[in-house]
């Protein structure tokens, strides 16, 4: 079982890397073909999509933490923070997505391509794990 516990942390922590790297290489390439600002808009969607991943992982994580140390308790208590964290990423998201259609700051399809980046990072880890080998293999 912790062999399987590493090779979630490890894929994890891929995704995170793809995130960040699917991001800044689509940011680049469309700052260069549509101008700054939707580079700009691109390369904070990723960021956000990022983020999003990272507060949901951690939240997660603390969740099961407490949970499992908390067992048998008759009034288990989960930290503030972790509640911060899984549902304040919803408000940043709504903040940030409604600042930029109400203001026009930046091109809305450009922040919006750029929350796709954790898709296209969890294909890549698909893809990486399969060309790997390392997928559940049937007894």
């Amino acid at each position: 079982m912790a062999g399987d516990d590493s090779l979630y942390r490890g894929a994890e922590k891929r995704i995170e890397w793809f995130t960040a790297l699917v991001g800044a290489v689509a940011a680049i390439a469309t700052a260069a073909r549509w101008g700054w600002g939707a580079g700009i808009g691109l390369a904070l969607g990723a960021a956000l999509s990022w983020l999003n991943f990272r507060w949901l992982k951690q939240g997660v994580g603390a969740l099961v933490k407490v949970s499992t140390a908390q067992t048998g308790s008759d009034n288990p208590r989960v930290p503030r923070s972790v509640y911060l964290k899984f549902f304040g990423r919803f408000g940043l998201l709504l903040l940030v997505v409604y600042v930029i259609l109400s203001r026009s700051i930046l091109p809305a399809a450009a922040v919006l391509a750029g929350l796709f980046a954790l898709v296209a990072a969890v294909l890549l880890e698909m893809v990486t794990e399969l060309a790997r080998g390392t997928h559940d293999k049937p007894d």
